[in-house]
């Protein structure tokens, strides 16, 4: 069981990441059609005990379709011809999800227009306004 680091404070058991491996899509001639280089790595998210509840909610958000009903996460990487580097790329792409759902979004504080803003705002149409006026056809 090794651990992968996601923080300081947060890893998460290599055990729980489930991977399995497929033949790559797409053109490579004889490469792809020989060698199972294609990953895809399925993490429990709803049953991991490494995570908090409030960051599995933000990690199931911005996982979106990626996101089984289960509480799944499913991650595909076929983009490298080497096995290796596909399941490495795979695993960054999750750790950044993991990492990306640990920060606390801000909350917006709804404000308002100064009532000097708004003057300024009604003068400079109205400044607009006469410029326009201006261009009119001149009577001779």
């Amino acid at each position: 069981m090794v651990a992968i680091p996601i923080t300081r404070y947060i890893a998460i058991d290599s055990d729980e990441l489930e991977e399995s491996f497929t033949r790559s899509s797409g053109p490579g001639g004889q490469h792809v059609n020989t060698t199972d280089s294609a990953v895809m790595l399925r993490f429990d998210v709803a049953r991991t005990p490494n995570l908090p509840d409030v960051v599995k909610h933000r990690l199931a958000e911005i996982a979106g379709s990626r996101m089984t009903r289960d509480g799944v996460l499913v991650l595909r990487s076929e983009g490298a011809r080497s096995q290796l580097f596909n399941r490495q790329e795979v695993r960054d792409r999750l750790i950044d999800m993991i990492r990306e759902a640990l920060i606390v979004p801000k909350k917006r504080r709804p404000t308002k227009p100064s009532k000097a803003a708004k003057a300024r705002r009604v003068d400079a149409k109205t400044r607009r306004s006469t410029v326009k006026a201006g261009r009119g056809k001149v009577d001779w």
